[in-house]
């Protein structure tokens, strides 16, 4: 793949539903997940200026974090072997050092090229002290730090340019959220007559706090109602509800991010949130190399399992 890669732009697919059509509102889907087949959606974004940070200050490392299925530690390994530079993963859990080439998620970022330290959830939580980055220093030598889930000052810029012009139609723009990164890049990115409307992964309130730190907008909001218990839980009918997305519109979606967005969203649409005449764009932030390993969590136990 050409190194130019980065410089792409997700499309945006209409959606075509019952319900749409009978509350008069009308969604669309901004594909990021098609922008990369690896560096997917909105970590596509998050790397984008922080690898030419990296470049720019000679450093041949970047040394970042995540769990089994992270979407992150998938997508900075590729980016490593596609610009020519070392990576670690710093792996939440010991217990992964036995039989990690079994996770899909991390047989896929070693098969290109990154390297693994797995520690207990006790050390993980340690994370961001500079007394254990300086650990991993001595162990790895200098490297360049992105944090976990990959959000910073450049992953915000870059998310920034994830909504264009050719958007400026639509009403609200509504978008997972994990760390935040990517919503405050929306934010900022927004006309002022947009509304923005977060939908967390996490059980609670405190991502304003964090949103607050890259943006100065106040044309947004969290709507916490639909985190199905909080990161990676999830339930029957949301397992059911993306399948039937999938079959109805050819947009698959994952069960930790996307599907629940797109989820909240239609159930929203159903309960007269939006006025008629709305227009939607809903961000497709990519996360689907996930599906593989929580398909195998399904599986166990005996859920319905997710169609990609």
């Amino acid at each position: 793949m050409a190194r130019k890669a980065f410089n792409v732009q997700g499309i945006n697919q209409k959606v075509d539903l019952p319900i749409l059509s009978e509350k008069q509102v009308a969604l669309s889907v901004k594909r990021e997940d098609l922008i990369h087949p690896f560096i997917s959606g909105n970590k596509y974004r998050k790397l984008k200026y922080n690898i030419l940070e990296a470049k720019q200050r000679g450093l041949d490392t970047i040394l970042t974090f995540g769990g089994a299925y992270s979407n992150h530690i998938a997508a900075t390994a590729y980016a490593g072997k596609l610009y020519g530079i070392r990576t670690i993963g710093v792996i939440r859990g010991e217990e992964l050092s036995r039989n990690w080439m079994h996770n899909p998620t991390l047989a896929q970022a070693h098969e290109h090229g990154m390297n693994f330290k797995f520690v207990s959830r006790t050390a993980y939580r340690e994370k961001a002290d500079r007394s254990f980055l300086e650990v991993l220093e001595k162990e790895f030598g200098q490297y360049y730090l992105i944090p976990e889930g990959g959000t910073n000052l450049l992953a915000v810029k870059g998310c920034e340019e994830i909504l264009t012009q050719e958007d400026k139609g639509f009403n609200v723009i509504c978008s997972s959220v994990g760390t935040g990164g990517t919503l405050a890049g929306i934010i900022n990115s927004s006309f002022n007559y947009q509304r923005i409307i977060g939908f967390p992964s996490l059980k609670g309130d405190f991502l304003k706090k964090d949103i607050r730190n890259f943006t100065a907008k106040e044309n947004w909001e969290i709507n916490t109602d639909y985190h199905f218990g909080g990161y990676a839980k999830v339930s029957e009918e949301l397992l059911i509800f993306i399948n039937y997305f999938k079959e109805k519109t050819n947009i698959p979606t994952d069960p930790v991010y996307t599907g629940k967005l797109l989820f909240g969203i239609l159930d929203l649409v159903k309960n007269d949130y939006f006025k008629p005449g709305t227009k939607i764009l809903a961000i497709h932030s990519g996360g689907l190399q996930g599906v593989a390993g929580m398909n195998l969590v399904l599986k166990k136990k005996n859920l319905p399992l997710i169609k990609v």
